[in-house]
């Protein structure tokens, strides 16, 4: 509680997007209840870890916070300490065993519990875990209040879960099955954000590409689109992510003629060998991959492509290895996002044999953002000279005297701050120097 008597909540949030779009739905509910952000950890009356179980290290340093916590709890017994997101999924009351600070832990199915359970928590000494998967829940996600960081941007959850158990990945045994929201509440949230002033949504579901397919009528990623391109007010559409797998060339024809869907998909393709991609459980082929980007390039010339590649996968040899840098040299993406293979228990290739040296897996890592680099630096300065439209957001970290804003293929634009230009604005702006992961360049009258 602070010196005016205000409470406070603090909350921290690892991983992904959806995690942040979760913890805008939890920072809502905290303030329904009548706290208000905390300007520091210190004064919070509450503290929430919203977190992600991906990595191992990811789970590691949860741990480390919440024994940075331990001294306030310590110093304020009252102090409410909360675990969400897909760690509490996964290890649920063994959280508590582990760290008996810990006062409640909630799956991502539970955010709507959260006020009930703050409730009764400072009314009974008792741990509180609650990590049933509902998925009846996903269909009224738009009912629960959210408080957005941005005025201008905002995440849009579609569905929630995964079908695919690629072999590496714990997601579907934490945020269990596809299960999407409606068109018709999708398309009232974003509806209401419109009226709010937002200008650029971002749909987010772990496999975009199979968005619909539970409902069994037909419904899919471009009936939603469709229905989007037609509320006013929004002015860009992003996604993410998209599956090889499940993209149609109907899907890209939707998304090409839309006038609102930013040119820029992030299609993760993680390696570019067949055999690794069949002990990944990925469902298509290198073949598959490279024809769906003929198309989409072709129906998109302006395209931005993003990926994901994993190096040190369990048998990967320097051949294979080999292939996912000529990939990158055929393919060209703008940018790629690259991961070390790291175990992850639960998962069938914790236990595949022939597992890589770390040393390994390193140097292939460092090979492949050699390459990768390279070639992002080359796409980017063919922009030199071009003017492009961009949607500010504002101040850089680093300087409040030079904003930001980014085109509708993601990539960030850095000028000199103009009077005369607003968060928000939608701006032209010619591109005077090209760098590996951005652009700096002027507002063009």
């Amino acid at each position: 509680m602070d010196k005016q008597g205000n409470k406070r909540y603090w909350t921290i949030t690892y991983g992904c997007q959806m995690n942040e779009a979760d913890s805008e739905k939890i920072n809502g509910q905290l303030e329904e209840l009548g706290y208000l952000p905390g300007r520091e950890m210190d004064e919070a009356d509450i503290v929430i870890l919203n977190t992600c179980s991906v990595r191992q290290n990811a789970e590691e340093k949860v741990y480390g916070k919440i024994g940075e916590i331990k001294p306030l709890k310590d110093k304020n017994p009252n102090l409410l300490i909360g675990i969400a997101g897909c760690m509490a999924q996964e290890n649920r009351r063994k959280l508590i065993q582990r760290m008996p600070i810990i006062d409640f832990v909630i799956g991502p199915y539970n955010i709507h519990d959260l006020k009930d359970i703050i409730t009764e928590k400072l009314q009974h000494e008792s741990h509180v875990v609650l990590t049933q998967m509902k998925p009846s829940r996903v269909r009224d996600y738009s009912t629960l209040k959210a408080s957005r960081k941005s005025d201008i941007f905002a995440w849009v959850p579609i569905m929630q879960g995964c079908n695919k158990f690629c072999t590496y990945c714990i997601v579907p045994y934490v945020r269990g099955r596809e299960t999407s929201r409606t068109i018709e509440d999708i398309r009232a949230e974003v509806e209401a954000l419109a009226a709010e002033g937002y200008k650029e949504i971002t749909l987010l579901g772990q496999n975009v590409n199979s968005y619909g397919l539970d409902f069994k009528d037909g419904t899919d990623f471009s009936d939603l689109i469709r229905a989007l391109d037609e509320v006013d007010g929004i002015e860009r559409v992003r996604y993410m992510t998209s599956h090889p797998r499940d993209m149609t060339r109907e899907m890209v024809d939707v998304m090409a003629a839309s006038p609102k869907v930013a040119r820029h998909m992030h299609l993760p393709v993680q390696h570019g060998d067949n055999e690794m991609l069949r002990r990944m459980n990925r469902g298509y082929t290198i073949e598959h991959f490279e024809e769906m980007v003929d198309y989409v390039r072709e129906k998109m010339p302006d395209i931005v492509l993003t990926t994901d590649l994993i190096t040190g996968f369990p048998g990967e040899t320097e051949e294979m290895h080999r292939k996912t840098l000529d990939l990158l040299k055929k393919v060209r993406f703008d940018s790629a996002y690259t991961f070390i293979y790291s175990p992850r228990k639960g998962t069938p290739a914790a236990s595949m044999e022939d597992q890589i040296p770390d040393d390994v897996k390193h140097r292939r890592l460092n090979e492949i953002m050699e390459v990768q680099n390279q070639i992002s630096l080359e796409i980017n300065r063919e922009q030199e000279g071009k003017i492009v439209t961009i949607l500010v957001e504002g101040p850089t970290r680093q300087d409040e005297n030079h904003w930001f804003g980014r085109t509708s293929g993601n990539k960030m634009v850095v000028f000199p701050k103009s009077e005369d230009v607003a968060v928000g604005d939608l701006v032209r702006a010619k591109i005077d120097t090209a760098q590996t992961w951005l652009f700096k360049g002027e507002i063009v009258r």
